[in-house]
């Protein structure tokens, strides 16, 4: 039995998020059904990172097992039978206890605003057509690597042993009509990344200080945050794994 990781990007609006679901389309369920195709024997893949519906990823990865050897023209075919908003980057042998998800050490992403009309930008962006004081974004966008607890920042209902993640990058940038906000850490909650976007604009806009930016992370109330942004100004932008854990695609 040989391990792989496969290495995908998709825009996420026709789907039900990343993660399979019953009675419904995911972006995982595509893969998983291509896969089996092309084998000819069912495939079920793990995922490492699981975005919500109408988020997009330029890099994410799956793992699956496999007895006998991958087609040799692998990547090719999966792009002829996946739908167009799917892609295969490529595919990885890799040690048979490399975990697409656990093993991961850190995951990177970008959340796009847009201020003029665009339709171009209409499926890749949130249309905010407001003034923002980008001094002010900035300075909520540091405060957040000063913290370690992201409660406040977590969707309800979300399994998880602790809150607790580690920002590295955390910065706003101004590209011609865009304002872009990214973040990597060693790992992200249900919901962080929507979460601290759309509470630092209710900074950048004037309507909470700086201050009760900071009581709202040290409160660890997600009532205190603001989800409301949506999905598809948010992209996974990176996976990241320990150095040597995959070398080319097949």
């Amino acid at each position: 039995m040989a391990r792989y990781f496969i290495e995908v990007a998709y825009m996420g609006a026709r789907y039900s998020g990343f993660q399979v679901q019953e009675n419904t389309q995911t972006v995982q369920s595509e893969i998983d059904r291509g896969i089996s195709v092309l084998m000819r024997e069912k495939v079920e893949t793990t995922g490492s990172s699981r975005t919500d519906a109408g988020v997009h990823a330029r890099q994410n990865f799956l793992h699956f097992d496999m007895e006998k050897p991958l087609h040799p023209q692998f990547v090719y075919k999966m792009n002829a039978i996946l739908p167009p908003d799917i892609v295969v980057n490529g595919v990885y042998p890799v040690a048979d206890e490399l975990h697409s998800r656990f093993a991961a050490t850190g995951r990177a992403y970008e959340y796009t605003l847009y201020t003029a009309k665009d339709p171009f930008l209409r499926d890749r962006g949130y249309f905010f057509p407001y003034r923002l004081d980008m001094g002010l974004l900035q300075e909520a966008a540091g405060i957040l690597t000063e913290y370690i607890d992201f409660s406040t920042f977590s969707k309800r209902n979300t399994q998880v042993k602790t809150f607790n993640c580690t920002i590295k990058e955390s910065v706003w940038r101004e590209d011609g009509g865009r304002i872009v906000y990214n973040v990597s850490a060693n790992r992200f909650l249900r919901g962080m990344v929507r979460g601290m976007v759309g509470t630092m604009l209710r900074v950048g806009r004037g309507r909470l200080s700086v201050e009760e930016f900071r009581a709202a992370i040290e409160s660890k109330d997600c009532t205190q945050a603001d989800f409301a942004v949506p999905p598809q100004g948010l992209c996974l932008m990176q996976v990241r794994y320990p150095e040597g854990s995959f070398g080319e695609s097949l």
